[in-house]
């Protein structure tokens, strides 16, 4: 597809937009140094010397010099738009302030919420979200397919509270995974579920009680509990169950069957469309028994050489590794292929603050270089695996590091770039640059495309906001790609 390029006299009006974003740090995602909250990060980042892998004297893997061809697709519009979005979202105080709005009582003024949630549409909400429905979903999926990435379904659902909005929930599921028998062909890599839309949380945090408990004393007997692979592992965050848990009463028994009843009706449809499934990870009081669900749906239901579901491993955490390769290994062992999405992870704040008030050490990693090096140990691991012939693996990240070290792994172990059983993928609406460069270099690449009604979007937006303000506020590498390449346009306007 070709570039549209916008007329010269647009172009003129934006060359005092194009300066002032030019005193931003180009610094490439979550590429720095220092503590994890971005308002003490003291070193400046900066850009290394070469952003491309370099495999042989001549080849570029990732190349994020020519950026006509990185941005080949995109229009000049959109490149305006993203680059004001990313910069107003890289404001903390900005973001502060729209946290504290959106959870004020202002927002239970009819019209003073007519005009918060308009504002916030036609800006963060176009920007990070695929649309309002699944018709708004397929035309944003169809323009990702006209430009060679594919999308993730994610409905922007927030915690089921009872077992008539896990019931709803699991419709929006079944009909989103329908919908995509609508959509040009593998232009949907997977559809996203929450285990927590269609189990309330109170019941999984009963249930990681019991599982932990059974992993303090392995005799403890869980009546409930079916064939599955390993949750924990000796170095698991034990706090969140200081005593013996009570055994789960018949009413919460007979709602972990329903709950796991939908998990299946939701595999199942799957199995027979052919679209995989992705499971999102969720905070330690609770992700146990989100693995306990995902592994035995797993065990149930997958192809004959390839993964169905898709398990979510957070680097971030000090045990991610161990659980990760135990549960491959004994994957492996029952002849079961398993597939992990890697992210770094997305609950700090709150996973320091409860250990804190447990009086424990944090389960997450101590730095953000130790999370950098867990991740790429854990995709390294993965990478190996893939090349003997097992398993699959979802890299999704925004660090152009690890990007580069992933693909520069697996053309050095000969896994092809086009392997379904390897795809990297980012946020809707974030390291743009990332994606296309993989993309570019044939890699498979997708975005993360949460949809759903504004006002229902928004606690999700919130959370992603107040979880992810290094992510933000480090989208300047993207920036700068994105002023570049207006420049470069700008200048074949006026030529």
């Amino acid at each position: 597809m070709a570039n549209k390029v916008v007329t010269p006299k647009v172009f003129r009006n934006l060359r005092c937009f194009a300066r002032c974003l030019n005193t931003a740090p180009s610094v490439p995602p979550m590429n720095f140094t220092g503590n994890y909250d971005a308002t003490n990060v003291t070193t400046t980042p900066t850009l290394q010397p070469t952003d491309q892998i370099l495999v042989g004297p001549k080849e570029k893997v990732i190349n994020f010099d020519d950026v006509r061809e990185l941005f080949m697709g995109v229009s000049s519009s959109k490149l305006i738009k993203s680059t004001l979005t990313l910069q107003m979202a890289s404001i903390e105080p900005m973001v502060d302030l729209g946290v504290w709005v959106m959870n004020s009582k202002l927002m239970h003024m009819p019209i003073f919420r007519e005009v918060i949630l308009g504002f916030v549409k036609s800006t963060f909400y176009e920007h990070f979200c695929a649309g309002k429905d699944l018709t708004e979903v397929r035309k944003t999926v169809s323009k990702l397919s006209s430009v060679a990435l594919k999308g993730m379904l994610d409905y922007g659902v927030e915690h089921a509270t009872e077992n008539e909005s896990c019931d709803q929930s699991m419709k929006v599921f079944l009909q989103t995974i329908e919908s995509t028998n609508s959509l040009p062909s593998s232009s949907v890599s997977f559809v996203v579920v929450k285990i927590t839309a269609i189990c309330t949380p109170k019941l999984l945090k009963r249930m990681s009680d019991l599982l932990r408990w059974e992993q303090k004393n392995p005799s403890f007997n869980l009546p409930w509990k079916q064939k599955t692979l390993p949750v924990l592992a000796e170095s698991s965050p034990l706090y969140h169950t200081s005593e013996k848990p009570e055994p789960l009463t018949v009413e919460e028994e007979s709602d972990l069957q329903l709950a796991h009843d939908r998990l299946m009706t939701i595999c199942k449809r799957c199995l027979e469309l052919d679209v995989e499934l992705l499971i999102d990870a969720e905070d330690t009081a609770i992700q146990p028994a989100i693995d306990y669900f995902v592994y035995s749906a797993a065990i149930k239901y997958h192809k004959e050489d390839h993964p169905l579901i898709f398990g979510t491993i957070q680097a971030y955490l000090k045990d991610a590794k161990e659980r990760m390769v135990i549960a491959k290994k004994s994957a492996e062992k029952m002849g079961v292929p398993m597939g992990f999405k890697l992210v770094r992870g997305a609950y700090m704040s709150s996973e320091n603050e409860v250990a804190s008030k447990f009086g424990v050490q944090s389960p997450i990693h101590d730095g953000i270089q130790q999370t950098h090096d867990c991740f790429n140990s854990c995709a390294e691991f993965m990478l190996g695996e893939i090349a003997n012939g097992s398993g699959a693996v979802v890299l999704a990240t925004h660090n152009i590091e690890s990007g580069k070290l992933a693909a520069s792994k697996a053309i050095e172990l000969g896994i092809r770039k086009d392997s379904e059983k390897l795809q990297f993928a980012q946020l809707y609406g974030m390291a743009e640059g990332l994606s296309f460069g993989l993309r570019n270099a044939g890699f498979q690449v997708s975005k993360y495309l949460p949809f759903g009604p504004v006002g229902q979007v928004m606690p999700y937006l919130i959370r992603r906001a107040e979880e992810n303000r290094g992510l933000l506020s480090t989208s300047a590498f993207d920036r700068q790609l994105m002023r570049k390449e207006l420049t470069r346009r700008l200048k074949v306007a006026t030529s």
